[in-house]
């Protein structure tokens, strides 16, 4: 117990500074994005009006507003705070960084949602983007075009078929093992059923927005179908006390 309020003025000062840069850092990104099309429109002479402008713009939002919702709620209970910025600043969560979260989180045997498990997702995406770097600089920008021209086209053609449905079966299955909730797994294999095979074929308009009516009944259902007698005190923290206990006490549950 002395371990856990030691270092919570510590934790509060990480969520403290993580919540100020990565805010800072979001905003930094966002104007570096926007900047090379606003000097087009301002400054290149391109025919381009404010009704296209918003035109696009709409079109994006109908496209992947969706994911502007789903994916926070989706990413936030795995990841927290601190790689949350991360990760929409690095981009490609769903095959990269949450893969190497998950997989980080399970070989410390830190729960997502915890302390732990947010300082162990917070170095493995670090240590993702380390080796993407280093790959891309590697693997792309030294050795891209030997590589392509080397590597038969049948084997690029299977690796793009079936590279993306290897990581995110390989994700499904870590973050079943690590949530070790057989109640909630089956809650969230159902729906998903019931939306891929039942529903979207029903109501085809509703193709697009199947991921946000999986992730928001299942979020429903397991807060209505979660065991009543499991209730932590309103005065816990989010913690994993057996990861925050010292080594040489038992842990308490």
């Amino acid at each position: 117990m002395t371990t856990v309020n030691s270092a919570a003025p510590a934790l509060e000062q990480f969520d403290t500074t993580t919540a100020r840069w990565g805010r800072l850092t979001m905003i930094a990104g966002l104007l570096f994005a926007l900047a090379g099309p606003t000097y087009l429109v301002l400054f290149s002479g391109l025919d381009v009006d404010q009704a296209r402008i918003w035109t696009a713009l709409l079109a994006i939002a109908g496209t992947f507003g969706v994911l502007w919702i789903v994916e926070p709620l989706t990413y936030y209970p795995i990841l927290g705070q601190a790689s949350m910025y991360q990760a929409f600043m690095i981009g490609n969560i769903s095959n990269k960084l949450l893969p190497a979260a998950l997989i980080a989180q399970a070989s410390i045997g830190a729960k997502p949602g915890t302390r732990r498990g947010e300082l162990a997702a917070v170095m493995a995406i670090s240590g993702a983007a380390m080796v993407h770097l280093v790959s891309l600089l590697v693997l792309v920008g030294l050795l891209g075009s030997w590589l392509v021209s080397v590597v038969p086209a049948e084997v690029v053609a299977v690796v793009q078929t079936y590279i993306l449905p290897s990581v995110l079966g390989a994700v499904l299955v870590q973050a079943v093992v690590s949530t070790r909730s057989l109640r909630m797994t089956v809650i969230a294999g159902v729906v998903a059923a019931a939306v891929v095979f039942l529903l979207v074929p029903a109501v085809p308009a509703l193709a697009f927005f199947g991921t946000a009516i999986a992730v928001i009944s299942t979020a429903v259902l397991a807060w209505f179908l979660r065991d009543k007698f499991l209730h932590p005190s309103p005065t816990d923290q989010p913690v994993d006390k057996a990861d925050e206990a010292p080594a040489h006490e038992p842990a308490r549950d």
